[in-house]
């Protein structure tokens, strides 16, 4: 398939789309990410001992929001970006993540990798995320070294403090680790 210059600029904003939103979670950007998703955006989480299911740009923003805060720090990359446009205003996309989250409060150190299956709409001439699903392809959990010092936290002054954070245990089901 030729691509016309249209696709290869639906592309580039796709990707920079999907920077974006591993930008703002870094980054507790709550305002960034709600410009990212549909309203019925649908959203699950695969990964060692746990499932996050939901539905709704409200949800993933109160999901978002009250992982990524101000007791977390958190890094996430993605890599290898595979996007198929599916139609005039519809495409789909495949992302390799590598990610590094250090809860500070529960003292636990979590490093994986997970592939993304996502599903982009244009809407109003802008793309956003309609769907996204991760399945973990490995995630290493472990103690936090007591003696590690973390030098820079950005989330400790752009993410929710203790008492703003809000319970989303009904978004999560907790498995047993495979």
């Amino acid at each position: 398939m030729a691509y016309t210059l249209q696709h290869l600029s639906d592309l580039e904003d796709i990707r920079t789309l999907k920077h974006r939103y591993f930008r703002g979670i870094d980054t507790a950007d709550m305002d960034l990410l709600a410009s990212l998703f549909t309203e019925d955006v649908a959203v699950e989480y695969r990964g060692g001992s746990y499932k996050v299911a939901l539905s709704g740009r409200d949800d993933m923003i109160e999901f978002l929001a009250n992982s990524f805060h101000s007791g977390t720090v958190a890094m996430h990359h993605g890599h290898m970006p595979e996007i198929r446009l599916t139609g005039d205003n519809s495409a789909e996309g495949i992302w390799y993540l590598e990610d590094i989250f250090i809860n500070l409060e529960e003292k636990t150190h979590t490093s994986g990798t997970a592939i993304y299956r996502d599903q982009y709409r244009r809407e109003g001439g802008v793309w956003k995320i309609a769907c996204t699903i991760y399945d973990r392809v490995m995630e290493v959990v472990l103690p936090l070294d007591p003696a590690i010092q973390i030098t820079a936290h950005h989330l400790a002054r752009t993410g929710r403090k203790p008492d703003e954070r809000r319970d989303i245990s009904h978004l999560i089901e907790w498995t047993q680790a495979v």
